[in-house]
């Protein structure tokens, strides 16, 4: 089987952007040579990697794993650069993370402070819910892992680096705000705006009820935390969400931190990425950064 470097550079380029004009932007080539290029490669493995469907492209079982080789491939390979020039006292390389939405709100502080140590990297930052960073958690797309809530179900190297309270908002001019020491059952006649389900604030705050057999009344599920933030704001209901989505204070846009017994629930963030894969120096550098914030 003859397949070049440049090839498979080029199909996990494929997978990654979903169509053949996008990869062959990526590796800035004209879209007849892409195509001509994937064509010699199905041809080469004997069965075909790929289909398209609405001028989308599908990967087939065989596409999928010679993607998930590439991207190994790929990865050892900048490592090895990487390797390389800290050998010959250069530092530079592509640095990829992928954060959880929350994480948003902190992430490119920490990066500023680490691109500023290291001016001649470049920095790929995936900001997705929690479902989409697991997926690439899953299929090992990114060096480093933002998130407060790791799968369980994995092998993972998972160090935690910094605290996630977890708080009770209310809208500013709500009675509420000017109360203290409020007991979570006075909150039982309240309407709730929560994170939609399987985010990792929503499995913080579903934990914390549970374990006080205490069931909120929903009136929306939002999958974003300014959505909520203006929700609250508009006197929709009040909410659970991360100190964080509040820049760490406790009040703004609107809304402030309500004194809930039980609260802060306290949660962490933690630095995940799969068991046993070997970190590039970049990668091991930033985490080293992350820990010592």
């Amino acid at each position: 089987m003859n397949i070049t470097f440049r090839q498979l550079r080029l199909f996990l380029a494929l997978a990654e952007t979903g169509s053949v004009s996008g990869a062959a932007r990526a590796l800035h080539v004209t879209q007849p040579t892409a195509s001509m290029q994937l064509k010699d490669m199905s041809e080469a493995v004997g069965l075909p990697l790929y289909e398209v469907v609405a001028k989308k492209v599908y990967l087939t079982d065989i596409g999928q794993e010679l993607a998930k080789t590439a991207r190994a491939i790929a990865q050892s390979w900048d490592a090895f650069e990487q390797e390389a020039d800290g050998a010959r006292g250069l530092t530079r390389g592509k640095l990829r993370v992928a954060v959880v939405s929350t994480a948003q709100y902190f992430m490119p502080r920490l990066l500023g402070s680490f691109c500023a140590r290291h001016p001649a990297i470049d920095v790929s930052l995936e900001v997705l819910n929690r479902d989409g960073v697991v997926q690439r958690l899953r299929e090992n797309m990114d060096d480093l892992y933002i998130m407060s809530m790791p799968p369980a179900d994995m092998d993972l190297s998972d160090d935690i680096f910094m605290t996630n309270p977890i708080v009770v908002v209310g809208s500013a001019d709500d009675a509420l705000a000017s109360r203290s020491a409020i007991p979570l059952d006075a909150l039982r006649s309240h309407r709730f705006i929560l994170r939609e389900r399987g985010s990792g604030t929503r499995m913080a705050a579903d934990q914390h009820f549970r374990s006080h057999r205490f069931r909120p009344d929903i009136r929306l599920e939002l999958g974003s935390n300014e959505a909520i933030k203006e929700a609250v704001a508009g006197g929709l209901g009040i909410a659970v969400l991360s100190r964080h989505a509040l820049h760490g204070l406790d009040g703004e846009h609107g809304v402030s931190v309500i004194d809930v017994d039980g609260f802060p629930v306290l949660s962490n963030w933690h630095i995940v990425h799969p068991g046993g894969k070997k970190l590039s120096p970049l990668a091991r550098a930033f985490k080293a950064h992350l820990l010592a914030t």
